[in-house]
C-alpha cells in the first residue's frame, strides 16, 4: 500500500471529521487548539486529520502537538520518536511533564492515572494559551463508555464530542467521534504508524472488558454502536 492508499484512507475519514466539526461547532476562527498526542494510532490520526481539516476549510485556527511525558508513572519516553515526526508535519509542539503528587502510589490505577495526567493536559493547554483541547476518543470509545456508565453507574451518559471547563477557558473537542477503531486502525497500518506498548493495568481494566464484550456481537457491534450513541445523545440532549 502505497501513497494513493493513504490519501484515499484519509479523505474518507475527513469527510467525518468535518461532520463532526460541523455538527458539534468544534473550531471556530482564532482557536488555538492544543492536540493530545500519546503516541498511539488514534492521537496521531487526529493530529494528521486536523491538519488536513485546517488547509480545506475557511476558518484560520492554530494547532498544538502536546505530549504528555509519563516517565514518572513508569511509561515510555516517547520523545525522541515523536519531535521528528511532529517538526516533519510542519506543526508547532510541546512536552510536558506527568508530575505526581508526593502521597501517589504506584503503580497508578486506571483512574488516577486518567486523572493525573487529564490534569497535566488541561494545564499545559493554559499554558499554551489554547482555548480547545482535541482528544482522540473514537465511536468505540464512546460506545464503551455508554455501557460502563451505564452498567457501573446507572446512567446513561457518554463522551460528549465538545465539553467546557473551567466557566468556558478551555473546551474539549472529540473530532474522531464519528470513526471507528477499525477504520483508524487501517490508517494506522497505511501510515506506518508504530505500534506503542500497551499499559499492563489497563489489559484488565473494565473498559477492557467492555470493549472485548462488544466485540463478540461481531458486525453487529455496528448497530450496536449507534444505537448507544443515539440513546445516550437523547439522554444527554446533544
Amino acid at each position: 500500500m502505497g501513497t494513493s492508499d493513504l490519501e484515499r484512507q484519509a479523505s474518507y475519514l475527513l469527510k467525518e471529521v468535518t461532520r463532526a466539526v460541523g455538527e458539534f461547532d468544534l473550531v471556530a476562527q482564532g482557536d488555538r487548539v492544543a492536540v493530545a498526542v500519546s503516541g498511539g494510532k488514534d492521537s496521531r490520526a487526529l493530529l494528521q486529520l486536523l491538519l488536513r481539516h485546517r488547509r480545506r476549510v475557511a476558518q484560520r485556527y492554530e494547532l498544538v502537538a502536546l505530549h504528555i511525558v509519563g516517565k514518572s508513572a513508569g511509561f515510555a519516553d516517547l520523545r525522541s520518536e515523536l519531535e521528528p515526526w511532529f517538526r516533519r508535519l510542519g506543526v508547532d509542539y510541546h512536552f510536558a511533564s506527568l508530575e505526581l503528587p508526593a502521597e501517589e502510589e504506584l503503580p497508578l490505577n486506571c483512574f488516577r492515572c486518567s486523572w493525573n495526567r487529564r490534569k497535566a493536559l488541561f494545564t499545559s493547554t493554559v499554558d499554551l494559551g489554547c482555548n480547545k483541547l482535541a482528544l482522540g476518543h473514537h465511536a468505540d470509545d464512546a460506545a464503551a463508555t455508554t455501557l460502563l456508565n451505564l452498567m457501573f453507574n446507572g446512567r446513561l451518559e457518554t463522551m460528549a464530542p465538545r465539553v467546557e471547563f473551567f466557566d468556558g477557558t478551555v473546551t474539549v473537542i472529540r473530532p474522531l467521534i464519528y470513526l471507528t477503531d477499525k477504520e483508524l486502525a487501517r490508517y494506522g497500518r497505511i501510515a506506518g504508524f508504530p505500534d506503542v506498548p500497551s499499559c499492563p493495568q489497563g489489559l484488565i481494566s473494565k473498559r477492557t472488558q467492555i470493549e472485548r464484550l462488544l466485540r463478540q456481537f461481531g458486525r453487529d457491534q455496528n448497530q450496536i454502536r449507534v444505537n448507544l450513541w443515539r440513546a445516550a445523545r437523547q439522554a444527554m440532549g446533544f
